[in-house]
């Protein structure tokens, strides 16, 4: 059966630095070192924080290491993106 084989991950842009697109691990470290150095003692609007909205935090149920191995032993690799078979 065709579909339950490996699929390949679609198609993505390259993040872009000064219009060339960061296709080497080296070009990619200059675009992020550039960007760093160039942001560096700059000043920044702090308060754009305070527009930040707050939520109520999400109580997790506790579970166990056991239970955590269990749950992930059920996933597929081999499939698509995603857990299979957890419930």
């Amino acid at each position: 059966m065709n579909w339950v084989k490996r699929k390949l991950l679609p198609v993505t842009k390259a993040i872009k630095h000064n219009g060339c697109p960061c296709t080497s691990n080296d070009m990619l470290w200059q675009a992020l070192n550039n960007s760093y150095n160039s942001a560096t003692d700059q000043q920044i609007n702090q308060s754009i924080l305070n527009e930040i909205t707050t939520h109520e935090l999400i109580e997790w149920p506790l579970f166990s290491k056991a239970e955590f191995r269990d749950t992930i032993a059920k996933c597929n690799n081999s499939s698509t993106l995603g857990l299979d078979h957890v419930t």
